[in-house]
């Protein structure tokens, strides 16, 4: 008979087997997990680089026929006259003045509103509010747009008579009050995110509710802040139905937000809803625009992670 030590080093052998077994699934399951979560946030990267690979592809086709230098200094834009001409700046100028306008509506009463919601709105105002507010973001576009063009534009030639049907202002205003809940929303979470021994801290020393929310909290909270700035300036930029409805979709170069004017998204929607046959000259002018609003909107993301760093070393 075996020995009663032999059985139970037997049995010590077993499990330890059973539980390097154990572990080694356990690790391929883990292994598996991650390569799975891997692909997903690769998905984004994937899709990023095909956009960017699409667009500098067939605006090198483009840049072939039209030299840079006149895509970037010419001061009219009708590729798709028989007098062509492709100045980028124009339907620039009316993407940075709409922008320009939005977010002069946008980035004051969404900081204003994130600070009520986050400082002074007891829980259940906050509850109510906030969903509400949210609810701005789910309108489709083009509601706003016809909003802005039957409502807003009557309403200000009430105030300025000679404004036109077709304007940069309205469209502007409209669009800053959609962009309302992105800045807002994302302010507060970056406010409710600051410790509260900092507002602790302010009461004690003799601080108003007030004095610590803006001396205190917002300047805390400013790298979260200026991300939400960032994302409106995004959405404002990338912003298509209602500058295509209200803003007049006319090229001109002016920075003048009471006259219409095309921006480089309108001018894309019109061109790709055309007839112009695949790999013409004024159908190439797509590509082109939207490298310029992608690295237009490079820019201003770049700018946004430079502050985020600043206020982050700085707080």
């Amino acid at each position: 008979m075996p020995s009663r030590a032999g059985v139970a080093g037997s049995t010590g052998a077993a499990k330890l087997a059973e539980y390097a077994q154990a572990k080694a699934r356990r690790r391929r399951r883990e292994k598996m997990i991650e390569a799975v979560l891997l692909l997903a946030a690769c998905v984004s990267v994937f899709t990023t680089v095909g956009i960017v690979y699409i667009l500098v592809k067939e605006s090198l086709v483009f840049f072939a026929q039209v030299p840079l230098w006149t895509f970037l200094t010419d001061r009219q834009w009708t590729p798709l006259f028989s007098d062509a001409h492709f100045g980028i700046m124009v339907l620039m100028s009316g993407t940075l003045t709409s922008s320009a306008v939005a977010l002069s509506i946008a980035i004051p009463l969404g900081t204003a509103i994130a600070i009520y919601l986050s400082e002074f709105a007891g829980h259940k105002t906050r509850e109510t509010l906030k969903p509400l507010l949210e609810m701005l973001s789910g309108v489709p576009t083009i509601i706003y747009g016809y909003f802005a063009l039957l409502f807003v534009t009557p309403l200000i030639q009430i105030i300025y008579p000679e404004l036109p049907g077709f304007n940069v202002l309205s469209a502007g205003i409209v669009m800053g009050i959609m962009i309302i809940p992105y800045v807002s929303s994302l302010s507060e979470d970056a406010m409710r995110a600051v410790p509260m021994s900092l507002r602790e801290g302010s009461y004690a020393m003799g601080a108003t509710r007030y004095q610590t929310a803006v001396k205190v909290v917002v300047p805390a909270a400013m790298s979260g802040i200026a991300s939400a700035y960032i994302l409106g300036i995004s959405r404002a930029v990338g912003e298509t139905m209602i500058l295509a409805v209200a803003a007049g979709m006319q090229p001109n170069l002016t920075f003048n937000p009471l006259e219409p004017a095309a921006t480089i998204t309108s001018y894309i929607v019109q061109v790709a809803l055309g007839d112009l046959p695949h790999g013409s000259i004024g159908y190439q002018t797509i590509f082109a625009a939207g490298l310029s609003l992608m690295l237009l909107t490079l820019c201003f993301n770049l700018g946004g992670h430079w502050l985020r760093r600043r206020f982050r070393e700085a707080y």
